[in-house]
């Protein structure tokens, strides 16, 4: 097994953003970059759209910007906290980014007055980029006082498969382009249910990494914190198309309710 050194520390949400920040448009814009995800900004905001009600919604890791900009062109009020300085910088220079409602901190606990929010979402897999299981409690908490009686809060992740590591680690070729090399590196620990996760870049300009940590969590996992937050299951789809989630889905696209008072 691959030992990960807890002293180490569990990788800051702010120094991902800021490293990858202007990079990640780069990464995730190719023709190739939904392969074995759920769908692109555009059908993730068609999504969110058709279940945003009055609005505002709120998303948390809003990045760059892929799915609240498609969202907010269709009308409807959003905001975006994260925990990167840079991305948000990078968001704001987007057409359109000057008109969101952006917010730099923490999504843990929000900051918003209670029952404020139609909607709340958390996309690609970002919600895991909470450290441990109490944080992602808080999270779910905090949403579920934010949302309005008939709120939802929708999540999208992968499924966890524990298959793709042999002895703790994994590594695999992400892509060949040109005279770039893109590589996955990363380690498990299953008790604490952490993927340390490393991009590496190799190219004509030399070696680039681009770290991140995950603490996953199973759909079932995410239904419990739910429920301690009060909120209700309303949906499980296995991509923002409405694909039936089934026992072979490798992500999955997620709605709890609140329920009306």
């Amino acid at each position: 097994m691959v030992h990960i050194d807890q002293d180490d520390g569990f990788l800051d949400p702010a120094v991902y953003g800021d490293t990858i920040a202007e990079a990640y448009d780069g990464f995730y814009s190719s023709p190739d970059q939904t392969v074995g995800a759920p769908g692109t900004g555009a059908t993730a905001a068609d999504f969110l759209y058709a279940r945003a009600g009055a609005g505002p919604v709120l998303e948390l890791g809003v990045g760059t910007g892929r799915v609240a900009l498609p969202l907010a062109a269709q009308g409807v009020k959003v905001i975006g906290i994260d925990a990167s300085p840079r991305m948000l910088a990078r968001l704001r220079e987007k057409p359109g980014g000057s008109d969101l409602d952006l917010k730099l901190g923490d999504f843990t606990e929000l900051d918003f007055p209670a029952a404020s929010l139609s909607l709340v979402y958390v996309v690609f897999n970002t919600f895991f980029m909470l450290a441990d299981q109490d944080a992602q409690v808080r999270c779910f908490t905090s949403v579920a006082s934010a949302l309005r009686p008939g709120g939802l809060f929708v999540l999208e992740a992968f499924v966890p498969d524990l298959a793709r590591y042999d002895h703790g680690r994994c590594v695999q070729v992400e892509r060949l382009e040109g005279e770039s090399t893109q590589l996955s590196a990363a380690v498990h620990d299953p008790v604490a249910q952490r993927i340390r996760h490393r991009r590496i870049v190799l190219g004509p300009d030399g070696v680039r990494t681009y770290p991140a940590d995950l603490r996953y969590v199973w759909p079932s996992e995410l239904d419990l914190m739910g429920r301690i937050a009060g909120l209700e299951l309303a949906e499980r789809w296995a991509g923002w198309a409405g694909e039936p989630f089934t026992a072979t889905s490798g992500y999955h696209v997620s709605v709890w309710r609140k329920p009306s008072a």
